[in-house]
């Protein structure tokens, strides 16, 4: 549609209406195989090898080397119910209790028969990942953590330890963290699943073609989606070399500093200068290839977070966030399924993730609205407080706390099992981001807030924290502390934060038949031939996430389009020998 190919101009993303062939046999292709993939991330390698392994042939596109956020990201695979790994480590956990506690996180976004069939997969899943070489390992972290120390690889990356989300499911530790290191960085880790699964991919025959960015979608008379054009860097030459080393420095400057830190505009800066180098080399150095789908293409090139202007157009409160996601996060994918007529939802849903521990005092301190009032137990996950603060308080809130539990912030910073960034942002935000007060109504009026308000708001959980009367959010005692000895401290949590910048994610995009993966459009009509997967698509994770579920919903969105693909090539078959 000629008119989403101007939209996503507009929004800085080079697609083309698509393309219809009277006669597909005499179109001058390239390439063909049953099974074309469009970003090769989680969703499309679990795609393409799911799909070698179901006898189907496959050629993967990337605009960059592959990976993307998968192999970015933390290392972290949400799976429970019984794992193997959950067994080493003595954890109890069964398929029951998984579907409860994960009914709560995905709400309704995905129907229950598909979180039960996600459940029921989810320790099968695990098992083939490791069988294709991905490493796992069951030293388990038992306590509340935005990540867990760098020696324990098996933890909550959620809210089921909390008081009131325990009452409501049995708790059971299912971030399965594989078992790779990166110095001591917590991110760069999911190259541990990515990795072996593209390794297997190459091995069972799929052809992977990087530096080849899909701009068109073709379809036959009929509608079906029978291929796609796409501009690619010949492989081996000096502009696919420059362009690779190019990308890496400018992925590697962005990664260096949040952008509200000191001396960020000039590492962004001279990040965008490598990109510019890059992009002259797209602009002067592709060719055009077409390459033909017989059965089906599945789009997996990720979400929109790295797009402001897309970020700007959907989810604008966010445009201040720390974009979560690597350079493929444009949105391409799903304007490319948009382009074929394919419906969206939940385009404006930003998961944003605001962690308050480490260190642990900060979590038995308050989260203050622009009021004054508290709105949430503050031992919630980081997603679920940065969802609170997002879409209920209008994106403003402050920590508040007092002498005492300052003085222990920094202690609690310098536990050796933190990850080396969580002692660094501890550190930044106790000396560079807190207002200071010898009262608690001179605080209020620091930050805005009605003093009244805040004073009987401290004075109500100073009461809970001495056990006198039950929290109004149901905290436990023992992540309680009065607030009580001045001078007193507020934290600056909200979206635009300038030294806590709030990690955002895009989770909505293309509506998917659940079953199959097929790309919907407006009248809840599958695409014939056209799949989604993984972040460019509506799934599990696009509700409320959990650390390791958006990687776990793309390894079972992935693996869902290829496996009706195959079911349906394999019914043409005998329907052919019949």
């Amino acid at each position: 549609m000629r008119n989403v190919a101007e939209h996503a101009r507009r929004l800085g993303v080079e697609i083309e209406a698509p393309i219809v062939l009277d006669a597909p046999d005499d179109h001058p292709w390239n390439a063909a195989a049953d099974l074309v993939v469009v970003g090769l991330g989680g969703a499309g390698v679990a795609a393409a090898v799911e799909g070698l392994e179901r006898g189907l042939t496959v050629i993967a596109v990337d605009r960059y080397e592959g990976g993307g956020s998968s192999a970015a990201n933390g290392g972290v695979y949400y799976a429970g119910g019984g794992t193997v790994i959950q067994h080493e480590a003595g954890e109890t956990d069964t398929p029951e209790d998984f579907y409860n506690y994960l009914k709560i996180e995905a709400g309704d976004v995905v129907s229950d028969e598909t979180i039960r069939r996600f459940v029921a997969e989810s320790s099968a899943t695990l098992d083939w990942l490791m069988g294709h070489g991905a490493k796992f390992n069951s030293t388990v972290w038992k306590q509340k953590a935005s990540y867990p120390p760098l020696d324990c690889f098996l933890y909550h990356p959620d809210n089921s330890l909390v008081a009131t989300y325990r009452a409501r499911a049995k708790p059971a530790a299912r971030g399965h963290r594989c078992h790779v290191r990166n110095g001591k960085k917590a991110w760069g880790l999911g190259i541990g699943i990515y990795g072996p699964l593209r390794d297997a991919a190459l091995r069972m025959g799929m052809i992977f073609h990087r530096h080849s960015e899909a701009q068109q979608i073709v379809r036959d008379r009929s509608g079906q989606v029978i291929g796609i054009k796409v501009l690619s860097i010949p492989e081996g030459t000096r502009a696919a070399r420059d362009f690779t080393r190019f990308i890496s420095r400018a992925n590697w400057l962005f990664a260096l500093l949040p952008p509200s830190f000191p001396l960020a505009a000039l590492t962004y800066g001279l990040a965008n200068k490598y990109l510019a180098k890059a992009r002259a080399i797209e602009q002067h150095g592709r060719r055009e290839r077409w390459i033909r789908a017989r059965k089906g293409v599945v789009l997996s090139a990720g979400g929109y977070i790295i797009n402001p202007r897309m970020v700007a157009e959907y989810a604008p409160a966010y445009v201040r966030g720390l974009p979560n996601g690597t350079l493929g996060d444009t949105g391409s994918g799903i304007l490319l399924g948009m382009s074929c007529g394919g419906a969206t939802d939940l385009m404006g849903r930003i998961s944003a993730w605001r962690f308050i521990n480490p260190p642990h005092v900060w979590g038995q301190a308050i989260a203050i609205n622009a009021r004054g009032e508290r709105f949430v137990d503050e031992t919630v996950y980081g997603a679920t407080m940065g969802e609170h603060i997002g879409e209920r308080q209008g994106g403003v809130a402050w920590l508040v706390y007092d002498s005492a539990s300052r003085r222990l912030a920094f202690r609690q910073a310098m536990d050796r099992r933190l990850v080396p960034f969580q002692r660094d942002i501890t550190f930044v935000n106790l000396l560079f981001n807190s207002r200071k007060a010898s009262t608690l109504a001179e605080l209020a009026r620091q930050i805005g807030a009605d003093p009244q308000v805040l004073e009987a708001t401290v004075q109500r959980y100073n009461r809970a924290a001495r056990g006198e009367e039950p929290d109004s959010f149901g905290k436990e005692l023992v992540d309680m502390r009065p607030i009580a000895i001045g001078p007193f401290y507020a934290m600056d949590l909200s979206l635009d934060s300038r030294f806590l910048p709030i990690s955002t994610m895009s989770v909505g995009g293309l509506r998917v038949d659940e079953a199959s993966g097929l790309v919907l459009d407006s009248e809840d009509h599958p695409i014939a031939g056209l799949y989604a997967a993984g972040r460019t698509a509506v799934g599990v994770a696009s509700q409320t996430y959990v650390s390791g579920l958006s990687y776990a919903d793309c390894i079972f969105s992935g693996r869902r389009a290829a496996r009706h693909m195959a079911a349906a090539n394999t019914a043409l078959r005998t329907l052919s020998i019949t």
